[in-house]
Protein backbone atom coordinates (compact mmCIF):
# COMPACT_ATOMS: atom_id res chain seq x y z
CA UNK A 1 0.00 0.00 0.00
CA UNK A 2 1.01 3.28 -0.80
CA UNK A 3 1.91 5.58 2.16
CA UNK A 4 -1.39 7.63 2.65
CA UNK A 5 -1.54 11.55 3.59
CA UNK A 6 -2.36 12.87 7.21
CA UNK A 7 -3.84 15.96 8.28
CA UNK A 8 -3.30 16.30 12.00
CA UNK A 9 -4.57 19.00 14.06
CA UNK A 10 -3.36 19.48 17.49
CA UNK A 11 -0.17 17.68 16.94
CA UNK A 12 2.19 19.73 19.52
CA UNK A 13 1.17 17.47 22.71
CA UNK A 14 -0.82 14.22 23.77
CA UNK A 15 -3.01 11.70 21.38
CA UNK A 16 -1.88 14.67 18.71
CA UNK A 17 2.17 14.24 19.01
CA UNK A 18 1.86 10.34 19.88
CA UNK A 19 0.04 9.28 17.01
CA UNK A 20 2.53 12.14 14.55
CA UNK A 21 5.28 10.04 15.80
CA UNK A 22 3.89 6.43 15.16
CA UNK A 23 2.68 7.43 11.58
CA UNK A 24 5.99 8.51 10.81
CA UNK A 25 7.67 4.95 11.78
CA UNK A 26 5.26 3.70 9.43
CA UNK A 27 5.87 5.72 6.81
CA UNK A 28 2.56 7.51 6.08
CA UNK A 29 3.05 10.95 5.28
CA UNK A 30 2.11 13.54 8.05
CA UNK A 31 0.90 17.34 8.00
CA UNK A 32 1.46 18.53 11.70
CA UNK A 33 -0.34 21.39 12.49
CA UNK A 34 0.15 23.70 15.49
CA UNK A 35 -0.32 26.59 17.03
CA UNK A 36 3.55 27.06 17.70
CA UNK A 37 4.98 24.06 15.23
CA UNK A 38 8.41 25.13 16.33
CA UNK A 39 7.81 22.02 19.11
CA UNK A 40 8.20 19.64 16.57
CA UNK A 41 11.71 20.92 15.11
CA UNK A 42 13.30 17.47 17.18
CA UNK A 43 11.22 15.39 14.25
CA UNK A 44 11.85 17.51 11.56
CA UNK A 45 15.51 16.19 11.68
CA UNK A 46 14.94 12.40 11.36
CA UNK A 47 12.19 13.06 8.96
CA UNK A 48 12.48 14.10 5.58
CA UNK A 49 10.52 17.11 3.87
CA UNK A 50 8.61 14.54 1.23
CA UNK A 51 7.16 12.70 4.32
CA UNK A 52 6.76 15.09 6.82
CA UNK A 53 5.73 18.78 6.91
CA UNK A 54 5.00 21.04 9.98
CA UNK A 55 2.44 23.96 9.63
CA UNK A 56 1.59 26.72 12.12
CA UNK A 57 -2.24 26.62 12.28
CA UNK A 58 -4.73 28.19 14.99
CA UNK A 59 -7.90 26.35 14.73
CA UNK A 60 -9.77 28.85 16.23
CA UNK A 61 -8.49 31.40 13.28
CA UNK A 62 -11.42 29.64 10.45
CA UNK A 63 -9.31 31.47 7.68
CA UNK A 64 -6.23 29.60 8.84
CA UNK A 65 -7.21 26.46 8.40
CA UNK A 66 -8.51 26.24 4.16
CA UNK A 67 -5.08 28.00 3.88
CA UNK A 68 -3.11 25.45 6.10
CA UNK A 69 -5.41 22.26 3.42
CA UNK A 70 -3.80 24.54 0.58
CA UNK A 71 -0.43 24.31 1.97
CA UNK A 72 -0.40 20.21 2.22
CA UNK A 73 -2.22 20.16 -1.24
CA UNK A 74 0.80 21.87 -2.36
CA UNK A 75 3.26 19.75 -1.15
CA UNK A 76 1.49 16.14 -1.49
CA UNK A 77 -1.21 16.63 -4.27
CA UNK A 78 -3.81 15.13 -1.90
CA UNK A 79 -4.93 14.40 1.68
CA UNK A 80 -6.66 10.55 2.79
CA UNK A 81 -6.92 10.80 6.37
CA UNK A 82 -7.98 14.55 8.49
CA UNK A 83 -7.68 13.74 12.62
CA UNK A 84 -9.05 16.57 13.54
CA UNK A 85 -7.56 16.31 17.16
CA UNK A 86 -7.22 19.81 18.62
CA UNK A 87 -8.75 20.74 21.83
CA UNK A 88 -8.88 21.50 25.51
CA UNK A 89 -10.36 20.53 29.02
CA UNK A 90 -11.84 22.63 31.43
CA UNK A 91 -11.86 20.44 34.87
CA UNK A 92 -14.77 22.11 37.64
CA UNK A 93 -18.30 22.01 38.33
CA UNK A 94 -21.02 23.89 36.16
CA UNK A 95 -21.65 26.63 38.83
CA UNK A 96 -18.01 27.16 38.82
CA UNK A 97 -16.94 27.70 35.45
CA UNK A 98 -16.88 31.08 33.93
CA UNK A 99 -19.18 31.56 30.87
CA UNK A 100 -16.29 33.31 28.84
CA UNK A 101 -13.93 30.80 29.42
CA UNK A 102 -16.60 28.07 28.74
CA UNK A 103 -17.29 30.02 25.62
CA UNK A 104 -13.62 29.86 24.33
CA UNK A 105 -13.60 26.22 24.96
CA UNK A 106 -16.68 25.99 22.89
CA UNK A 107 -14.75 27.91 19.75
CA UNK A 108 -12.32 24.79 20.00
CA UNK A 109 -13.88 22.03 21.01
CA UNK A 110 -16.85 22.91 18.62
CA UNK A 111 -16.48 25.48 16.11
CA UNK A 112 -12.91 24.83 15.45
CA UNK A 113 -13.72 21.21 14.74
CA UNK A 114 -16.57 21.73 12.70
CA UNK A 115 -14.62 23.96 10.80
CA UNK A 116 -12.06 22.01 10.11
CA UNK A 117 -14.77 18.83 9.45
CA UNK A 118 -16.45 21.00 6.35
CA UNK A 119 -13.45 21.80 4.86
CA UNK A 120 -12.19 18.57 4.87
CA UNK A 121 -15.36 17.19 2.98
CA UNK A 122 -15.17 19.70 0.82
CA UNK A 123 -10.89 18.55 0.10
CA UNK A 124 -12.03 14.92 -0.05
CA UNK A 125 -14.57 15.83 -2.42
CA UNK A 126 -13.23 18.62 -4.44
CA UNK A 127 -9.45 17.80 -4.21
CA UNK A 128 -8.76 14.54 -3.84
CA UNK A 129 -8.83 12.32 -7.56
CA UNK A 130 -10.31 10.03 -7.17
CA UNK A 131 -12.66 11.76 -4.36
CA UNK A 132 -12.43 9.96 -1.13
CA UNK A 133 -10.81 9.73 2.49
CA UNK A 134 -11.49 9.76 5.92
CA UNK A 135 -12.18 12.15 8.92
CA UNK A 136 -11.62 11.29 12.29
CA UNK A 137 -13.30 13.50 14.67
CA UNK A 138 -11.54 12.89 18.24
CA UNK A 139 -14.68 13.11 20.44
CA UNK A 140 -14.55 11.56 23.75
CA UNK A 141 -16.27 8.80 25.59
CA UNK A 142 -17.72 12.09 27.69
CA UNK A 143 -19.33 13.09 24.13
CA UNK A 144 -21.75 10.26 24.83
CA UNK A 145 -21.72 9.18 28.43
CA UNK A 146 -21.54 12.04 31.37
CA UNK A 147 -19.89 12.37 34.71
CA UNK A 148 -19.12 15.18 37.27
CA UNK A 149 -16.58 17.99 37.26
CA UNK A 150 -16.36 19.10 33.52
CA UNK A 151 -20.19 19.86 32.35
CA UNK A 152 -18.93 22.65 29.66
CA UNK A 153 -16.14 19.92 28.03
CA UNK A 154 -18.82 17.42 27.89
CA UNK A 155 -21.35 19.12 26.57
CA UNK A 156 -18.66 20.23 23.30
CA UNK A 157 -18.12 17.05 22.75
CA UNK A 158 -22.07 16.15 23.20
CA UNK A 159 -22.27 18.76 20.27
CA UNK A 160 -19.10 17.28 17.83
CA UNK A 161 -20.93 14.04 18.20
CA UNK A 162 -24.37 15.56 17.00
CA UNK A 163 -22.72 17.47 14.18
CA UNK A 164 -20.50 14.51 13.06
CA UNK A 165 -23.20 11.53 13.46
CA UNK A 166 -25.53 14.36 11.19
CA UNK A 167 -22.96 14.97 8.43
CA UNK A 168 -22.69 11.24 8.13
CA UNK A 169 -25.50 10.70 6.89
CA UNK A 170 -25.97 13.86 4.62
CA UNK A 171 -22.69 12.72 2.85
CA UNK A 172 -23.20 11.16 -0.39
CA UNK A 173 -22.06 7.57 -0.80
CA UNK A 174 -20.63 8.03 -4.01
CA UNK A 175 -18.14 10.72 -2.41
CA UNK A 176 -16.44 8.01 -0.68
CA UNK A 177 -16.11 10.00 2.26
CA UNK A 178 -16.04 7.85 5.66
CA UNK A 179 -16.73 9.36 9.11
CA UNK A 180 -15.62 8.24 12.17
CA UNK A 181 -15.94 9.67 16.11
CA UNK A 182 -12.92 8.39 18.08
CA UNK A 183 -14.41 7.80 21.98
CA UNK A 184 -11.13 7.94 24.06
CA UNK A 185 -11.63 6.86 27.77
CA UNK A 186 -8.78 7.79 30.39
CA UNK A 187 -4.79 8.59 28.97
CA UNK A 188 -2.36 9.80 30.55
CA UNK A 189 -1.70 12.73 28.24
CA UNK A 190 -0.99 16.06 29.26
CA UNK A 191 -4.18 17.96 28.76
CA UNK A 192 -5.54 15.08 31.06
CA UNK A 193 -3.79 15.35 33.72
CA UNK A 194 -3.04 18.81 33.57
CA UNK A 195 -5.91 20.96 32.49
CA UNK A 196 -6.34 24.45 31.24
CA UNK A 197 -8.18 25.45 33.94
CA UNK A 198 -9.25 23.55 37.40
CA UNK A 199 -12.07 25.67 39.08
CA UNK A 200 -14.06 24.99 42.07
CA UNK A 201 -17.13 26.04 43.78
CA UNK A 202 -17.52 25.75 47.47
CA UNK A 203 -20.68 24.61 47.76
CA UNK A 204 -19.40 21.52 45.85
CA UNK A 205 -16.76 20.75 48.62
CA UNK A 206 -16.89 16.65 48.32
CA UNK A 207 -15.75 16.97 44.53
CA UNK A 208 -17.38 13.17 43.59
CA UNK A 209 -14.93 12.74 40.56
CA UNK A 210 -11.28 12.08 40.01
CA UNK A 211 -8.18 14.14 39.36
CA UNK A 212 -6.95 13.99 36.06
CA UNK A 213 -3.84 12.34 37.48
CA UNK A 214 -5.48 9.03 37.78
CA UNK A 215 -5.51 8.58 34.01
CA UNK A 216 -4.59 4.86 33.44
CA UNK A 217 -4.55 4.30 29.84
CA UNK A 218 -0.98 4.29 28.04
CA UNK A 219 -1.61 7.08 24.64
CA UNK A 220 1.08 5.21 23.07
CA UNK A 221 -1.12 2.09 22.45
CA UNK A 222 -4.44 4.21 21.72
CA UNK A 223 -2.66 5.82 18.66
CA UNK A 224 -1.83 2.12 17.55
CA UNK A 225 -5.36 1.28 17.68
CA UNK A 226 -6.15 4.51 15.95
CA UNK A 227 -3.80 3.50 12.96
CA UNK A 228 -4.86 0.02 12.98
CA UNK A 229 -8.35 1.42 12.98
CA UNK A 230 -7.54 3.33 10.14
CA UNK A 231 -6.96 0.44 7.71
CA UNK A 232 -10.02 -1.18 8.01
CA UNK A 233 -12.00 -0.85 4.62
CA UNK A 234 -15.27 0.40 6.25
CA UNK A 235 -14.58 2.24 9.57
CA UNK A 236 -17.35 2.20 11.63
CA UNK A 237 -19.06 5.64 13.02
CA UNK A 238 -18.20 5.15 16.76
CA UNK A 239 -14.80 3.86 17.89
CA UNK A 240 -14.67 3.76 21.34
CA UNK A 241 -10.57 3.21 22.80
CA UNK A 242 -10.22 1.92 26.08
CA UNK A 243 -12.06 -0.30 28.75
CA UNK A 244 -13.79 2.76 31.05
CA UNK A 245 -15.09 3.40 27.45
CA UNK A 246 -16.58 0.45 26.34
CA UNK A 247 -17.88 0.52 29.89
CA UNK A 248 -19.25 3.84 29.98
CA UNK A 249 -20.60 3.37 26.52
CA UNK A 250 -22.70 0.20 27.30
CA UNK A 251 -23.94 2.03 30.92
CA UNK A 252 -25.65 4.94 28.62
CA UNK A 253 -26.67 2.33 26.34
CA UNK A 254 -28.59 0.59 28.55
CA UNK A 255 -29.75 3.45 30.71
CA UNK A 256 -31.58 5.03 28.13
CA UNK A 257 -33.24 1.51 26.72
CA UNK A 258 -34.49 1.46 30.38
CA UNK A 259 -35.79 5.00 30.38
CA UNK A 260 -37.52 4.23 27.01
CA UNK A 261 -38.76 0.82 27.68
CA UNK A 262 -40.40 2.17 30.96
CA UNK A 263 -41.83 5.44 28.88
CA UNK A 264 -42.75 3.34 25.72
CA UNK A 265 -46.31 3.41 26.03
CA UNK A 266 -46.97 6.51 26.63
CA UNK A 267 -46.06 7.70 23.24
CA UNK A 268 -49.37 5.31 21.85
CA UNK A 269 -52.35 7.35 20.65
CA UNK A 270 -50.65 10.80 20.48
CA UNK A 271 -51.38 11.58 16.63
CA UNK A 272 -54.33 13.15 15.10
CA UNK A 273 -57.68 11.37 14.41
CA UNK A 274 -57.98 11.37 10.64
CA UNK A 275 -61.30 13.89 11.05
CA UNK A 276 -60.01 16.69 12.77
CA UNK A 277 -56.18 16.19 11.40
CA UNK A 278 -55.20 19.72 10.44
CA UNK A 279 -52.65 18.92 8.10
Amino acid sequence: MSPRVWFITGTSTGIGRNITELLLTKGEIVVATARKPEVLDDLKTKYPPNQFLTLKLDVDQAQEIGQAFSQAKAAFGRIDVVFNNAGWLIRGEIEATPEDHARKLFDTNFWAATNVSREAVRFFREENKPSGGLLINNSSVLGVAAIPGGGYYIASKHALEGFTKTLAQELDPDWNIKVTLLELGSFQTPGATNPRADYAHSAYAKRAYKSGKHQSGDPAKAVQRIYDFSLEAQPTLHFPVGKDSVALIKAEANAIGQDVAKHEAKSEGLGFESSTSKY
